[in-house]
């Protein structure tokens, strides 16, 4: 029987991660790894990667190499892994010469790349939850993310302000590719990076080691600067899609509260996926003087969008930074719309771009954090009610129509099941409480029961994704916030 070193070698050569000729060097770089001189008979062999790296890690602690915690545990197997993983010359030369096949070739191939890898860890994303949500608005993608932790938009906004220091800077710096981690960063020795140039512009391509959805990319410039949506964004968003015409790519807002969890440093978010907004219909058409050759409409979608469509790209950034440029100044008190505060700004937009064909395409999102006593973590966020569920930013993934959704709600979905079932006193159980209320109004509406329970939870979160959506719109779906919308547009 092969060693777990000699079969994590056998899994390389088979994944192509190293070739033939490299089979002792590799064994020998994972003997450096492990600290031996020699690798005992015996082990885990015909094992999945997971597997193979769990025993290998089993070993170092058993051995004191590392401590046993997870932490310590991922920083020793992306260790093992990276001394398997081809150089960044090596990858970003197949890259090329697969694009030269197509786009599509490439980033296929480097998706697999970044598994096989196990950058992006296939056990971790496997458990997952995941389930569809048919609601007023199409099909909602509903996920409990298991491997990253919630995080509170105070936090994230006190992380955008704080003093940058260190190495890397952030997780999403180009320092990260290589680098070994510590406790508080996580390890990137497996971690390899596209180059790119975007509106002239050096940034990088890569794939999130979350992985929402199918091929979660991610555009990075390659400076440490701080988000920033403007007429360089649309530019940027537009040339992406022209490189890679199957991927979608999109804008967090650059503003607390409304943004995505990363502030710090100017990055885009894309994939090949097909999220629920883009599949929305336009319900209400516009048109913009000067700008025939551009097709817009107001999207029926439960935030407000805006969609620009049409052949000229020219055409279609000069509009959506009109749209900006109105809507960064644009207040409207009769729907609670203002652009300042005390000297603060509130309106920003979470723009997506995407090809139709030979069609280049803008979804625009109209976004404001105005923070209110009611409402001290933002008007137009999830609202306090839905806080049970949803309590962080609506970045870019949900504002398509993907929500993701923090991990303790698995055993806290767990437990309210056993507790509906047994008729149990919610608020009694401190894990429960903060479900009651919303728990004791399922309850009028449903006869709960071993085979349903299960079912009606998972639609009833999605109903509550559904109202957060809702509550992020600054244009609400009503006769007042339809009319607002449109004076917005004849403002522009």
């Amino acid at each position: 029987m092969k060693t777990t070193l000699e079969a994590l070698v056998a899994y390389a050569l088979e994944r192509g991660l190293i070739a033939e000729e490299d089979r002792t060097w590799a064994y020998n770089r994972l003997l450096e790894v492990m600290e031996l001189s020699h690798a005992e008979e015996g082990g885990v062999s015909g094992a999945s990667l997971a597997a193979l790296l769990e025993a290998l890690c089993d070993d170092a602690c058993r051995r004191g190499l590392i401590d046993d915690t997870v932490t310590a545990r991922d920083l020793f197997d992306t260790k093992l892994m990276g001394a398997l993983t081809p150089p960044p010359r090596e990858v970003r030369a197949v890259f090329r010469h697969k694009y030269a096949e197509s786009p599509q070739a490439a980033t296929d191939w480097y998706y697999a790349l970044s598994q096989d890898t196990n950058y992006i860890r296939r056990d971790r994303a496997a458990r997952d939850l995941k389930w569809k949500y048919e609601g007023a608005y199409g099909s909602l993608d509903i996920t409990v993310n298991l491997a990253k932790p919630e995080k509170d938009p105070r936090a994230i906004a006190a992380a955008r302000l704080a003093p940058q220091g260190g190495y890397p800077k952030c997780l999403l710096c180009s320092e990260n590719e290589g680098y070994a981690g510590r406790l508080d960063h996580p390890a990137r020795q497996n971690h390899r990076l596209i180059p790119l140039t975007l509106g002239g512009q050096s940034w990088y391509l890569q794939y999130s080691p979350y992985v929402y959805y199918p091929e979660h990319c991610i555009c990075f410039n390659s400076c440490h600067i701080p988000m920033k949506v403007d007429r360089g964004s649309f530019v940027r968003l537009l040339d992406f899609v022209t490189v890679f015409p199957h991927y979608f790519i999109g804008s967090n807002a650059d503003l607390p509260i409304v943004g995505g969890s990363i502030l710090s440093h100017d990055h885009f978010q894309g994939g090949h996926y097909e999220f629920a907004m883009e599949r929305a219909e336009v319900e209400t058409k516009v048109s913009f003087v000067g700008f025939e050759g551009v097709r817009a409409g107001i999207v029926r979608w439960p935030m407000s969008v805006l969609r620009l469509t049409g052949p000229d790209r020219e055409e279609l950034i000069e509009l959506a930074d009109r749209v900006l440029t109105a809507w960064r100044g644009y207040s409207d008190e009769s729907v609670g719309v203002y652009a300042e505060t005390e000297g603060t700004p509130h309106n920003t937009i979470t723009p997506i771009a995407r090809r139709r064909g030979t069609d280049y395409e803008l979804d625009l999102v109209l976004r404001n954090n105005r923070t209110t006593a009611e409402h001290p973590l933002g008007v137009f966020h999830p609202h306090a009610d839905k806080h049970h569920i949803k309590k962080e930013n609506i970045g870019l993934i949900e504002v398509m129509g993907l929500a993701v959704l923090p991990a303790r709600l698995k055993k806290e979905m767990e437990r309210l099941r056993e507790a509906l079932l047994a008729g149990e006193d919610l608020r009694a159980d401190e894990s429960l409480a903060a479900h009651a209320d919303w728990a004791e109004e399922l309850q009028k509406r449903y006869r709960f029961t071993p085979e349903n329970t299960e079912e009606i939870l998972r639609r009833e979160i999605g109903r509550a994704f559904e109202g957060v959506l809702e509550d992020a719109g600054v244009f609400k779906r009503d006769e007042a916030g339809h009319a607002a919308f449109l004076r917005f547009i004849e403002s522009v």
